[in-house]
């Protein structure tokens, strides 16, 4: 199974941690390599990782990580990191296969929301999202974390600022290549967010979601955030 990992954003909120937020170490490892060691544990062996901010710094340092770990890491650059998210993963079209894991640089997720999403039943022509139904979870911040109006098992509507929700979005996505038509769709409406596309995918019955029940996650993009994985880590956690 490939893995694609956004990782081309600034990350300035967590900038007092470090200045390239993928390489910031948390308990003396950087986070995008906690990133790929757990979904390595999960079954993925090949990562797709899409640079941008300060790539160059960041390639070296994965190819380094690669040798010493023995896996395989393909780089993806973007150039337009600026823009929203979904353009980085939307630049992965040409480079990687069908189906993928789609995650986050900063999201750092119990190996097992991984291990279960890959051997769930894949849907064709589908974007499986991994949700969180435990809204009184104290890991991440309500105000912030994105929000997802789930009905029959499929998304219906998916955005920060979105009132009617039920679950929360976890940043690990089940993909096939309706993610990159749903990217480009989402875009030509001038959206280039990745809930720009899972709403473009939920509006032609596309977009699914997957429950991870009792699994933790967290989104390590702010110092609060930060100190929370640093006790989850400590605790075996994560």
């Amino acid at each position: 199974m490939n893995c694609l990992i956004v990782a081309a954003g600034q990350g300035a909120r967590l900038r007092e941690k470090g200045e390239l937020k993928p390489l910031i170490p948390i308990k003396g490892t950087p986070l995008i390599e906690r990133v790929i060691q757990g979904a390595r544990a999960a079954g993925v062996d090949s990562f797709f990782v899409v640079s941008g901010y300060r790539g160059a710094e960041l390639r070296e340092e994965l190819d380094n990580f690669a040798v010493r770990e023995g896996i395989r890491v393909t780089h993806i650059i973007n150039d337009q990191w600026d823009r929203a998210n979904g353009v980085s993963v939307l630049s992965a079209k040409a480079s990687i296969g069908s189906p993928f894991m789609l995650t986050m640089c900063d999201h750092l997720v119990d190996p097992e929301i991984f291990r279960r999403l890959i051997a769930a039943p894949l849907v064709a022509d589908t974007v499986t999202l991994a949700v969180d139904f435990n809204l009184d979870s104290p890991l991440n911040d309500p105000e912030d974390v994105t929000r997802v109006k789930c009905d029959g098992g499929k998304i219906e509507h998916i955005g920060k600022v979105i009132r009617d929700y039920n679950a929360f979005d976890t940043g690990v996505f089940l993909c096939t290549d309706a993610m990159f038509e749903a990217l480009e769709a989402s875009q030509a409406e001038g959206d280039d967010t990745i809930s720009g596309a899972m709403n473009v995918l939920a509006r032609w019955g596309q977009a699914r979601i997957f429950d991870i029940g009792d699994c933790i996650w967290i989104d390590v993009d702010d110092p609060a955030a930060f100190a929370k994985a640093e006790i989850l880590l400590d605790e075996g956690r994560l």
